[in-house]
């Protein structure tokens, strides 16, 4: 029974853990020395290092207290960067929520320095603009007195726009190669977010010192626009409207609960700038913030350029936050939600924060529900199929932290009883009704886990901001994996006993309509110039920076992929990781969905059986203790195997995996019980309206009634299976010609002969069951596309706020010799937030949170290209959204400055990407499907750069100009304008039915 165990004995060395630090007192030789002049002595920079730290952070502290912290990961000429601020939610005023959530959005319009034209100009209006609103405030009770209010704030706009250089901070950030440039605001912070090149490090410098340096609320009406329709779309979120009443109940009087991060209809129709520009004072002083930078840099030379730009940021006191205390919870509090979405049942724990023992036994619990494999919540509730999904999360906080248990019923199954189930899964924990070695299982996963994760910038320098906000030191953020190593089995069930009883929340998420929904009312805004060519004379000094040259790497499949036979029909693709002791192992066949619906259901029906001295509970528990874990996935034209995990363990797992697959014995209660189950995520999948739109309508456009997302089992076959068919059908996969791609730490063969670990081409070749001979897979089978030669209007009814609106265009089979223009032409016209479509539809006329236009490409040969343009937007909006949209596909607006931005960003993106790991094998199989044996990305780099608007408006008037459209549109009946809808095509509802097929 112990025997499995051993095999974790050699993971803390196979996992790279291991690496020498500095001590917390580094020698002189390793402090980074600023410049010396005559009259200066070098600067010296001390800095803090963690014991056993696996990310070799340095922890710097400015003498203006701004804290930074540095990793140097060099995967790629790239630096994942956060600016990090101690400010969320919480610190909201109670008559202002949503402030930090809104501030975070001004962050971004610039300072009297960036995103002007004329500041001596653009000032006096903004004032103007600042006093209006508080005068707007102040007539909450006089809706005339607001209205004319409103209006002058329109107009001041309008003039103040004149000034403006809307979206500069984003094109600038385009033009250096950023990518990911986002921000996200929660209970506790508000984070800024670039991936950038590591040649572009000053200028990132320049201009993110610039922008915590002042906040300038330009565009300040159109933007709360755009925050409304966020609130909308929370407004049209059933998960949103249930976590929001869940963490009321849980903190009464804590802003947790009292407060959420977007903030009161009330407080958002309401707003001041003034309270925002003091709230920017008061926390966006350097002494509050974090720098923290992950990948290819130097420690001495990164830091002298960061003090060089905010070294000189003045420090201030910050406001202290006194964490109100909550009251116990003595009986279980009970409430609902109703909305159209599926039925479920969520329930809350409240516990003390994050940086606590208590926070770690959280986490511990957690994982001993729910840890994807071998949980009581995946084995007892999922596989056994007693809900239909269930699951647990930690949401964890400063103050306080909350778990929360999450299941879905099954057919006729009530809530109820989910929740029932729940809870007797906590009451296992209490009686230690889990197995002995799980705890040290989940300690190993979890190092496995952080391993995989910190081959990512982002991963790594998330780590260092989550510390700075949970203040805690880098030693002791490191140290709580090793805590967390130190939690027995006796501390979890006294501290389930002590803390799970009566003391919970229970949300009640029904299906209906909701009795309380509400929307923002539109205001009437005028459209705000997009001075697209404009430019600050900051961005020019920023442009002018220096920065070294880099080249790009571009993949050579034939040297960078070695290459084995096993056997005809079974080639082996390989590529070695010498960074950790994880592996990637996957069996790509040729056969889907479209040749045998029956392949989704016998895939999914694995996981529900066992094999030889296995039951499936069983099955999943060895893989968990080896480290190791599987997955089996169809797609219409590919069935993808894949194995993962500790490669020390390759060999046990990789056996146990093939006996599965080769003898998986049939379970008939599993297959009822899985058949009820699809049946029901088939009605549950009628309520999202997500999958309405973006999957059922879209297919029915592209090809009829009858298509890949309609093609499933009908419920009366399902209803007749046997057991056998899917095991045969299971066991059938191997038997086909297929491609094995391996990344690892193994050699590819045994011929070294200094290797003593047997190479992947001999363990495959031991422990991969085929037959002697493979077949071929059969012909692929792709539905026919739709013309789409008429125009058209599909809506379907769903009861929201919003209505969401696809534009679609067939385009050409994929020709390869389109893909550079097809690049250039999406990053300048629909690409990111400095593009043409979003500056135009949000930034100038405030129409949507999010819109998007894109020519996309076939993912295979023989498949047509798609024009996909896309806008969320009030109901009301829908007429000046669509126009707004359409003008904009018809008429290509000419931007000098954003196409010059658009071929740097492409360029500098390609010169600093590099496709590693794993990656490298996934991009091998991604460019066989459409026929290309090179790394067409060179082909990009090279012809976009001399480019003109000429070429790139022939390519637009020739495949996207007045093409015949489809427009899909879902929104509720009672709030669409058919008669605007009618100028774009004949109108026509479809029904769920005709979508679903079902």
């Amino acid at each position: 029974m112990n025997r499995p165990l051993l095999l974790l004995l050699p993971a803390l060395a196979a996992l790279g853990l291991t690496t020498q630090c500095q001590s917390s007192k580094p020698a002189v030789t390793a402090a980074a020395v600023a410049p010396a002049t005559s009259t200066a002595a070098p600067k010296e920079y001390s800095y803090t290092t963690a014991p056993n730290d696996p990310l070799g952070v340095r922890v710097y502290q400015l003498a203006n207290g701004l804290t930074v912290y540095l990793s140097d990961y060099k995967n790629a000429p790239r630096i994942q960067t956060y600016l990090a601020v101690r400010a969320g939610s919480k610190n909201d005023p109670a008559a202002a929520t949503g402030l930090a959530h809104y501030l975070e959005h001004m962050v971004f319009k610039g300072t009297s320095r960036l995103g002007t034209k004329d500041w001596s100009k653009e000032k006096p209006e903004l004032d103007k603009i600042e006093g209006l609103y508080e005068k707007y405030r102040g007539e909450r009770n006089d809706p005339a007195a607001r209205k004319r209010t409103y209006h002058q704030i329109d107009s001041v706009s309008g003039v103040a726009a004149r000034y403006a250089v809307p979206n500069e901070y984003d094109k600038l950030m385009g033009s250096i190669g950023a990518k990911g440039s986002n921000a996200h605001t929660s209970n506790e912070e508000t984070v800024y977010q670039e991936d950038i090149p590591s040649n572009q490090l000053e200028k990132w410098a320049a201009v993110q010192s610039e922008r915590v340096k002042e906040m300038v609320p330009r565009l300040f009406h159109t933007e709360l626009e755009a925050v409304y329709e966020e609130k909308n779309r929370g407004l049209d979120s059933d998960f949103s409207k249930e976590f929001e009443t869940l963490n009321a109940s849980l903190y009464p009087t804590h802003p947790y609960g009292t407060q959420t991060t977007i903030g009161t209809i009330e407080h958002l129709q309401n707003p001041s700038i003034t309270e925002i520009k003091k709230y920017f004072g008061q926390y966006y002083v350097p002494n509050n913030m974090a720098l923290c930078l992950s990948g290819d840099l130097d420690y001495d030379q990164t830091i002298r350029l960061i003090d060089k730009y905010f070294g000189e940021l003045p420090s201030k006191p910050v406001p202290a936050f006194s964490a109100p205390v909550e009251p116990p919870i003595t009986a279980p509090i009970i409430k609902e939600v109703v909305g159209p979405q599926s039925e479920n049942v969520m329930l809350g724990y409240r516990f003390a924060g994050k940086a606590t023992r208590d926070g770690l036994r959280m986490r511990m619990l957690d994982k001993i529900m729910t840890n994807g494999q071998a949980g009581l919540f995946d084995l007892d509730l999922n596989q056994q199929q007693k809900v239909l999904q269930a699951q647990t999360f930690a949401d964890l906080n400063d103050d306080y932290s909350t778990h929360v248990l999450y299941g879905t019923p099954r057919q006729g199954q009530k809530l109820e009883e989910v929740q029932a189930l729940m809870l007797a899964e906590i009451a296992k924990v209490q009686r230690g009704d889990f197995p002995d070695w799980l705890i040290p299982a989940i300690v190993n996963n979890e190092k496995l886990s952080r391993t995989k994760s910190y081959e990512s910038n982002e991963a790594r320098a998330s780590a260092m901001y989550e510390a700075f906000i949970e203040r805690i030191s880098w030693a002791d953020y490191v140290k709580q994996n090793e805590d967390f190593a130190t939690i027995t089995k006796a501390e979890i069930v006294k501290f389930a006993n002590e803390h799970y009883g009566s003391n919970y929340v229970a949300v009640f998420k029904r299906n209906g309509e909701d009795p309380n929904k509400v929307k923002v009312i539109k205001p009437a805004i005028t459209p705000v110039p997009a001075n697209r060519d404009a430019a600050s004379t900051f961005y020019t000094q920023v442009s002018k920076l220096p920065a070294t040259d880099l080249q790009p790497v571009f993949l050579d499949y034939k040297k960078d992929i070695q290459t084995a036979t096993i056997k005809p029909g079974l080639p082996l693709y390989y590529t070695k990781n010498s960074e950790n002791g994880l592996f990637s192992l996957f069996y790509a066949i040729d056969l889907g969905t479209n040749n045998n619906p029956l392949l989704d259901v016998a895939t999914d029906y694995l996981q529900y059986l066992g094999t030889g001295k296995y039951s499936a509970a069983q099955l999943q528990q060895e893989f968990y203790k080896l480290g190791c874990s599987f997955a089996v996935s169809s797609s219409q034209d590919r069935v993808l195997i894949s194995l993962s995990g500790l490669d020390s363990n390759l060999e046990p797992a990789m056996q146990l995996f093939e006996q599965l697959l080769n003898s998986p014995r049939p379970d008939a209660a599993a297959l009822k019980n899985q058949v009820a189950g699809i049946l029901k995520q088939r009605q549950d999948a009628k309520l999202n309206k997500g999958v309405i739109l973006n999957q059922a309508m879209l297919n029915y456009a592209k090809y009829g009634a009858r298509n890949p997302f309609t093609d499933i089992v009908p419920e009366a076959k399902l209803k007749t299976l046997k057991p056998e068919q899917l095991t045969s059908l299971l066991k059938s996969l191997p038997t086909y010609q297929h491609r094995v791609l391996y990344y690892g730490p193994r050699e590819i063969n045994d011929n070294l002969g200094y290797v003593t670990t047997p190479s992947i081409a001999t363990i495959i070749k031991t422990d991969h069951k085929t037959p002697a001979t493979l077949k071929p897979a059969p012909a692929a089978k792709d539905f026919a596309e739709q013309p789409l030669k008429e125009k058209k209007v599909y809506w379907v009814d769903y009861k929201m706020v919003q209505a969401e609106i696809l534009f679609l265009t067939k385009g050409d089979v994929y020709d390869k010799t389109m893909a550079p223009t097809v690049a250039l032409y999406n990053e300048y016209f629909g690409g990111g937030m400095g593009s043409i479509v979003f500056q135009d539809l949000r930034e100038s006329k405030a129409l949507a949170y999010s819109a998007m236009s894109r020519y996309a490409n076939a993912d295979k040969t023989g498949r047509s290209n798609y024009i996909l343009s896309y806008i969320g937007t009030q109901s009301d909006k829908l007429p000046e959204a669509m126009s707004g949209m359409q003008s904009l596909l018809t008429d290509m607006p000419l931007a000098d400055a954003n196409l010059v931005i658009a071929k740097q960003s492409i360029r500098n993106s390609i010169a600093t990407d590099r496709i590693t790991h794993e990656g490298v094998l996934l991009s091998y199989e991604r460019a066989r499907r459409l026929g290309l044996d090179y790394d067409v990305r060179r082909d990009v780099y090279d012809q976009t750069q001399n480019m003109t608007f000429g070429e790139l408006q022939k390519f637009q008037q020739a495949k996207i100009k007045g093409q015949n459209q489809v427009i899909l549109v879902i929104g509720s009946k009672d709030r669409l304008n058919f008669k605007e809808l009618a100028k774009y095509g004949t109108v026509q509802q479809l029904t769920l039915k005709e979508i679903f097929g079902y």
